[in-house]
């Protein structure tokens, strides 16, 4: 299986994504604001859609939950408009608004494709080591620049976190929720005695 598209390859899920169950929407971040285009509120937005034109058809929120919606103004630089019509009016304003990610709610992003999933379907799952063994629960989903990581709850331990690789998660089951997870070999080093 393969993530659906760079939504899920871009995003920290796991501070905005609620496993299914736990009382509110799993939200999928698929754009980021950035600096401001002018003088008249006009923004630049990176979209994480396989379309990234397609951002323009959701109904966005804000991570304080914030309703928005967007229209595309010329290539990356879009107009937005809070819940009551209203435009972002000035580069003030819309400086503000910078690094503002851009949600969505998971039921309303186009069903993935057999071999595919969305990154942010993976938290809630169990993962399983080689063994067969329960290692815990998958409660986030991280990218920091650096390449996609698994947070891993151990109840009764310490997070484990480990890089989403192939090497590392060989096999993922989202309909059995589970995924196989062979942690790589952690080394402990120890102070030298003075």
């Amino acid at each position: 299986m393969h993530p659906k598209d760079q939504s899920e390859a871009m995003q920290g899920w796991g501070n905005n994504a609620c496993p299914p169950g736990h009382g509110r929407a799993l939200l999928v971040v698929m754009g980021v604001i950035g600096k401001p285009h002018g003088v008249r509120g006009l923004l630049h937005v990176h979209s994480y859609a396989a379309e990234p034109e397609s951002l323009a058809t959701y109904r966005l929120t804000d991570d304080a939950g914030k309703a928005w919606s967007l229209a595309w103004r010329g290539e990356g630089v879009a107009e937005l408009r809070d819940a009551t019509g209203r435009p972002v009016s000035s580069r003030t304003e819309a400086a503000k608004l910078v690094n503002t990610r851009l949600h969505v709610e998971r039921g309303h992003l186009p069903k993935p494709a057999e071999d595919e999933f969305y990154l942010a379907d993976l938290v809630g799952l169990d993962a399983i080591g080689a063994d067969g063994k329960q290692i815990g629960r998958i409660a986030a989903v991280h990218d920091y620049g650096g390449g996609t990581s698994l947070e891993i709850d151990r109840p009764g331990n310490t997070v484990l976190l480990v890089p989403f690789t192939r090497i590392v998660v060989p096999e993922i089951d989202i309909e059995a929720g589970h995924l196989t997870v062979i942690p790589p070999a952690e080394i402990e080093i120890r102070e030298a005695a003075a």
